[in-house]
Order: C-alpha cells, then structure tokens, then sequence
C-alpha cells in the first residue's frame, strides 16, 4: 500500500532563519497531491528531506512503496550527458547502481584490456543482468519510442541538449509513470510541455494507480488532475501546510473560508484575553480593600494564567501582497507590422497587423518557431530605428534570427523581452538592490529606498541582498517582469511568463496586464493565462502562421481549422 506521510517536519536554515515548522500532510494510495506556494517558501527543500537528501531538524517521513523522482532541473539540461544518462538517472537504484558499474568496467576495459579488466566486465554485465537492466531496457524502448518517436538503440547516445525542454519532460516522465516505483515526486513536470503533452500528462495521472506528489502552478493542470492541494503557507516562525481535501474547483472558496474562520478565532481569544485580563485588574483594585476578595483575585489570575498557557488558536498564515504596476504609455497606432515574414528553417512566410493595445497570444507546438518570433521583435525587429525608440530590449542579445521579409516597429514602439530561459549573464553575481541602484541603457537607476520599496511590491525584499542566479525560478521571473516595469516597455514580449510563477504572482500578473497602456505578445502553453488574450496567432508544426479566434492547442485541431 504506497503512500507518503510527512509528520511534524520542521527545518532550519544555514543562517538561522526558520523555514519549515511543524509540516505535516498525506497523500494516499493511488491519490495525486499537488504541492503548491509562494516562490521561495521551501517546497523544493520540502521535496529534498522528502526524498532522503535533507535531514530535517524535527519530525520525519514515512514512504511506503519505491520512490521515483523528477527534477527540477529536467527541461534545461545543458551538459554532456545523453539520453540513456538520462534514463539511468530516473532508473530503480538496483538498475542504476548496476548500470555506472557496468559503465566503468567498460571505460576500464577499453582503456586497459587485460584479464582483471575482462573479469570486472563480465562481473558487472551478470550484477546488470540480475538487477533487470536488461527489463528495463525494454521499457526505456518504450520511452525513447513514445517521446522521441525513435527506438532505444537509436536513441542512447543522442546528447540530451540536443533534445527541446519538452522532450527531455516527456522522456523522463514516460520512465517513471512506466516503472517499478510506487510512489512519484514530480517538481514542475508541466514546465516546457505544449499542451497536448500537458493533456496527455493530465491523462496519465488520473490514470495511474501510483501515489503521485507533484509541485505545479499550472492552473489547469491542478484542476484537471488533482485530487488534493496541499499549500505551504507562509509563517513568522516557519511556513507549515493545510492540506485542501478536494480539487482545485473549490479550493478558492475553501481557503477564502479558511482565512476567515482563523480570523473569526483569533478576534474571539482576543475578546476573551481582553475580558480575562479587565477581570483580573478589576478584582486586583476591589482586594486592595476588601480581603474578603483575594481568593477571587487569585481564581481569576489562575484563569488568564490557564487561558495564556493554552495559547492563542493557529495565526493567519501571511499572504503574499504582490502587486505589478505595467504602467506602458501610448505608441503609434500600428504596432507591428510583419509582411511574408519567414524565419529560417522554423516556418514559412506569414503577414500579419498589430494594433496598439492589443492582447494577441502566439501559440503552438515546441520548435515552430514562438520564441525566434519573440527575439526578432525584441531586437527592433528586421529593421530597427533608435530615432524611432525602438531601443532593443537588452535580454535580446545573442545570435541573430535568420529570417526573410520584414516586421517592422511602429512609432514610439519600445519593445521589452521576457525570457523564459532567464538566461540574463548581465546579472549574474549580481545583488537585486545593486541590478536596481545601477540601472541600466534601459532604465535609470533607484537610490536603495526606493529600490527596497519596489522589491517588497514584487515579494522580493527578503531577496535583497542575493544574487540573481541564486533565486528560484518563480523569484527571477518576478524580476524580470520587475525591470520590464521599470524599463518602459511600450511592447512585451513575454516568453512563458507564468511557467515559473506561483498561483498568486500569476494572478498579479494577470492584473498588472489588465492595466498595462500598451500592447503584449505572449507566448504560452498556459491554458488558463490564454483566456485573457483577445487574439490567437498559431504556429502550426508543418511551418504554417496563421490566425484564430479562439486558442487552439491541438495539431488536429490546427490541421482542420485551416
């Protein structure tokens, strides 16, 4: 019977400063719970004493069943590891032991073919054989065949850089929805998936008869495959758990009513420490002169001694207060206008107008070309005019987009890009309070006041004092979107934005568009962040552009709507 009970599990970190308190939830067997909160909250080190790499400073976790692990970091590798690396990486420990032995002892023989080396070989192959290398090949085939649309064999040595983001996410997610491991731990698998592969993760887990934890933001994912919510809520002396027994649905309204009960409790003891403590002055003054009153004096300090020893009820968890102010301001009419625009390789020649103050979402499959799109428009586009205040956005470095026909920027257009790699080798090693005091062609700089000001807006000034690379994901693209603030973009540009982004940052997001004076091209798989765009540019995967009415994420879709 797989499950994952977590009781009581507080943790420290380095410098002091408490982080978890008293975490405590289940997931049972066969159920999926999906572990969210705000950027930074811990759900990540939640995830490693989970898995065994952190030892808590109290309480423990029990895991019934094997335990299988994606991740974070699947999506962006970059080294020089290869697909059956990969495989090996996310394999039962007895194949994956067994595998780098087999790997060394081949490595040994090749540089020193002697007979301890050829006993070492043959010694690994049968440790291999015994712990089911072999059987578990035949499922990698499987893998290799549903994500990569090639056989194993073929596969293995391919590097795994030179797979996209979604294809590593489905590899690795193939080999653990089809092995032994009963138990799941899932840290932003959605992350670089179209959505077809979201739908089809969606599928696989309301399917599956595994325990399954999973960290995601995406709403609709949530919604579609979750049985349970578990929220790390922030707190004073660590941030603890509450455990939303249904769906996304109604969870909203759950925890809506939740924070209002904590508050209704809190309000009522401190009635009743008010009245106690009134008490006890009252009868304090009154046995001053009546001795007749002291044993009542001493009853009603025993009391308020009792009632304070109880301690209040479980504080309000602290919300965050995330507030994006995309101020913009007016352009010329046309934004944008692209005529038998082609990028090179990625998708035939398209036309297309935008208009100020236009909300158009670019969607499509992985590789069709959304992002070249984005950093052609974010470098001025095809024609640039400084003159014109077509500045480049400066997250546009890097090689150049080939291309074909033109899109140029309108008047006053001052385009401003949001990266969904949160590549930016400008900002490494870098303060946030430095990246906002310096400033930059961009943007003026900000005296320290001001800078720590806009940083508690975007939920950053505990950040302060960090560099950039050592934030989390959801803490960088707060930053992002924080410099474009400050930038004054006329045109985002926004690559991704919510892939990183916890539910409340989103929705802050959301509304910071909502007043945005300017226009936004967005690329995202974000089903739920797509309702608010008003036009739907697709790039199909046979290399076609073309517009709809309404989002369309299936490729049959795609083929027949055209």
């Amino acid at each position: 019977m797989s499950h994952i009970d977590v009781s009581g599990v507080s943790y420290t970190l380095a410098d002091g400063r408490p982080l978890l308190d008293d975490v405590s939830f289940r997931v049972g067997e066969g159920r999926v719970g999906a572990l969210i909160g705000a950027n930074g909250a811990g759900k990540s080190t939640l995830l490693r004493i989970i898995r065994g790499e952190l030892r808590p400073d109290a309480g423990g976790v029990v895991i019934d069943g094997g335990l299988g692990v994606m991740d974070q970091f699947v999506g962006h590798v970059r080294d020089d590891r290869t697909v059956h690396d990969l495989l090996v990486g996310v394999a039962p420990k007895a194949v994956k032991a067994a595998a780098e032995a087999l790997e060394a002892a081949e490595n040994a023989i090749i540089e020193r073919d002697e007979t301890d080396t050829q006993l070492r070989y043959a010694t690994a192959l049968a440790e291999y054989a015994d712990a089911g290398g072999y059987e578990q090949e035949v499922v990698w085939d499987q893998c290799t065949v549903a994500a990569l649309g090639v056989p194993f064999e073929r596969a293995r040595h391919r590097a795994v850089r030179s797979l996209s983001g979604g294809e590593q996410k489905r590899l690795v997610l193939e080999a653990l929805l089809r092995g032994p491991e009963q138990v799941l731990l899932l840290d932003e698998p959605d992350n670089y998936l179209d959505v077809p592969a979201k739908r089809w993760l969606e599928e696989q887990l309301r399917a599956t008869q595994k325990t399954v934890l999973v960290v995601s933001h995406d709403r609709e994912l949530l919604a579609n495959a979750a049985d349970r919510i578990i929220t790390l809520e922030l707190g004073a002396a660590g941030n603890t758990t509450w455990t939303h027994g249904g769906g996304f649905a109604g969870y909203h309204e759950a925890r809506r009513e939740r924070m209002d009960r904590l508050e209704e409790l809190r309000r009522r003891w401190d009635e009743e420490h008010a009245k106690l403590k009134a008490l006890v002055l009252r009868f304090k003054e009154k046995a001053k002169y009546n001795s007749d009153l002291a044993s009542a004096y001493q009853a009603a300090q025993t009391r308020l001694a009792r009632f304070e020893a109880a301690g209040p009820p479980q504080a309000v968890p602290r919300e965050q207060n995330v507030r994006m102010r995309l101020t913009g301001s007016r352009t010329g009419r046309r934004v944008l206008q692209v005529d038998d625009l082609e990028l090179t390789g990625l998708m035939r020649a398209f036309d297309t107008e935008v208009w100020f103050g236009e909300r158009i979402a670019v969607l499509g499959s992985n590789g069709s070309g959304k992002s070249h799109f984005l950093r052609l428009l974010a470098a001025g586009g095809t024609d640039p005019d400084p003159a014109a205040g077509h500045l480049a956005s400066a997250e546009s470095a890097g090689a150049p987009v080939p291309h074909t026909g033109t899109a140029r920027l309108g008047a006053r257009v001052a385009p401003g890009l949001f990266a969904q790699a949160h590549e930016h080798p400008e900002l490494v090693g870098r303060t946030l309070l430095e990246i906002l005091h310096r400033g930059d062609e961009r943007r003026d700089g900000l005296p320290r006041e001001a800078a720590s000001r806009v940083l508690d807006r975007y939920g950053l000034a505990g950040a302060a004092e960090q560099t950039f690379e050592s934030l989390s994901g959801g803490q960088q693209a707060r930053l992002q979107i924080l410099l474009l603030e400050l930038s004054g973009a006329t045109l985002l540009l926004l690559d991704e934005p919510t892939d990183n982004l916890d539910l409340v940052s989103a929705e802050a997001l959301e509304e910071g568009l909502a007043g945005f004076e300017g226009t936004v091209i967005a690329v995202t798989h974000d089903r739920w962040f797509a309702r608010g765009f008003d036009r739907f540019l697709v790039f199909g995967s046979d290399g076609a552009v073309y517009e709809a009415d309404e989002p369309v994420w299936d490729e049959r879709r795609v083929s027949r709507a055209r």
